[in-house]
């Protein structure tokens, strides 16, 4: 998150001169509102104008979209800042409207084709991008975290990182064959979707990942539960959706292993997923 300002001559570039800029913090990933626009920083350039492109004509019923803005000469990210029309709202811990977002959201997004940069493998030295693709696919491959292990992903030295990689060992001998089909599917909603009064919940950008859509609800229930002071009965209120005990399964691998892999992964972050994970071993 940047608490920079976007330099001047960016703000030329979108058009935004004579604007003083607002900082808006987390909501907007460190990003800076310019009057009906938000420029906000980009750590890898591919994801977010893959993800600017897509929410220029994605249309989802109920869903406010942050909008991109392009540059005076066409672009979508300038300089690692890329621009969006700003719409109200701020997270809420309103998480079945989270979840019936993500219903709604990935039934729109099912027709989009698979982004190149979702079948590259993770490259040292290691961005967060990478982080998150190694993470993903230790919830899905033979053995977990082989392909981070590969790809020179660092050696997991913290006690709760070590405990991480034990519970993905023991919840990936519960995993069973699922057959829902992979689609592009936003795999970080919890904590992103904004709430301003009735009005529709708002996103501001797309974390693109190509698996079920049952698996980003599956997500966004564990960060719920394990984080954001969800009931634990939010997990029985969506289990009509297709394969959900294993969905749920993989969402916490992929946790796990986020935990165990990311720099910045706290210790404070490790007691409340572990307790969602004995709480999905009641489902199996």
């Amino acid at each position: 998150m940047s608490s920079v300002e976007p330099p001047q001559h960016v703000i030329s570039t979108f058009g935004l001169r004579d604007v003083p800029p607002i900082p808006l913090g987390a909501d907007w990933d460190g990003g800076w509102r310019l009057g009906d626009v938000v420029l906000s920083p980009v750590t890898d350039h591919a994801r977010a104008a893959w993800s600017a492109k897509v929410r220029e004509t994605l249309a989802v019923d109920g869903i406010r979209l942050a909008r991109p803005v392009r540059s005076t000469d066409g672009r979508y990210v300038v300089s690692s800042w890329r621009a969006d029309t700003f719409i109200a709202g701020s997270p809420e811990p309103r998480h079945d409207e989270v979840v019936s977002l993500s219903v709604r959201l990935h039934s729109a997004t099912s027709q989009l084709d698979r982004p190149r940069f979702l079948v590259q493998p993770p490259v040292a030295p290691w961005a967060d991008a990478d982080v998150f693709v190694a993470a993903d696919r230790a919830a899905w491959e033979a053995t977990p975290l082989r392909a981070a292990r590969a790809a020179g992903a660092p050696e997991v030295t913290s006690v709760d990182g070590k405990q991480s990689l034990e519970l993905v060992k023991q919840l990936a001998s519960l995993r069973k064959p699922v057959q829902s089909v992979d689609q592009l599917v936003h795999g970080d909603l919890f904590g992103t979707v904004l709430f301003d009064g009735s009005e529709a919940p708002g996103i501001t950008d797309i974390a693109p990942y190509w698996r079920p859509a049952s698996w980003a609800s599956a997500v966004t229930v564990v960060d719920a539960i394990s984080w954001g002071g969800a009931d634990d009965a939010l997990i029985g209120r969506w289990e009509d959706l297709p394969e959900w005990p294993q969905m749920l399964l993989r969402a916490l691998i992929f946790r796990f292993s986020v935990h165990a892999l990311h720099p910045r992964s706290t210790p404070e972050a490790f007691p409340g997923l572990a307790r969602t994970a004995d709480l999905v071993r009641l489902l199996l």
